[in-house]
């Protein structure tokens, strides 16, 4: 048994894409977004961020283009290696680029400063614990906002995404809560 938490992180990576990409499909997509919309909707008008997918990442799009017409939504930015990201406002039809690791990125660098952060993840536990790429940009970012004032990290997966127990380590921000195809999981 592996103790060494970047060793296991390395191991439960592994098994979550595959769980992640036999889960992929449109239809488990639409009703994980219609979770999100509903799980949104208290935050309404207020500045938030989701994500432009990769890969097989589970597509929040629909519920971004809802929250939009009602206040700011962002999407990240990676800045650089070891850096926070920055949020830039994304519209339904706005000018995008690709950035860092193929993600569309909005062209315009009109920053949103959002309240809460819709997140992708590769894994996640019923603890709170979300695995991800293994870059950090969403911890040092969610740190460095928290040290401020509340902001909610939202997980938005396949339930198939979920692990039984992921390992922590110091630098790893919780989760709020976790949205997938069947529902919402709070921390």
């Amino acid at each position: 048994m592996l103790t060494d938490p970047a060793a296991r992180k390395a191991v439960e990576r592994k098994a979550a894409f595959a769980r992640r990409a036999a889960a992929h499909s449109a239809a488990a997509s639409q009703a994980g977004a219609a979770q999100l919309l509903a799980y949104l909707a208290p935050f309404q008008g207020r500045p938030i961020s989701g994500y432009m997918p990769i890969r097989t990442e589970i597509d929040p799009r629909p519920a971004m283009a809802q929250m939009a017409r009602f206040g700011p939504v962002g999407v990240p930015v990676v800045l650089g290696e070891g850096l926070a990201l920055e949020f830039r406002r994304w519209e339904v039809d706005a000018p995008m680029v690709t950035g860092p690791f193929g993600a569309e990125v909005p062209a315009m660098a009109d920053l949103v400063i959002p309240d809460l952060i819709v997140l992708p993840l590769v894994a996640f536990d019923r603890s709170g614990r979300r695995l991800g790429y293994g870059g950090g940009f969403y911890d040092r970012t969610l740190e460095l906002l928290r040290t401020s004032r509340p902001v909610v990290a939202v997980g938005f997966a396949f339930s198939a995404q979920q692990a039984d127990d992921l390992p922590v380590e110091a630098t790893d921000q919780p989760l709020d809560a976790v949205v997938t195809e069947l529902g919402v999981i709070t921390f």
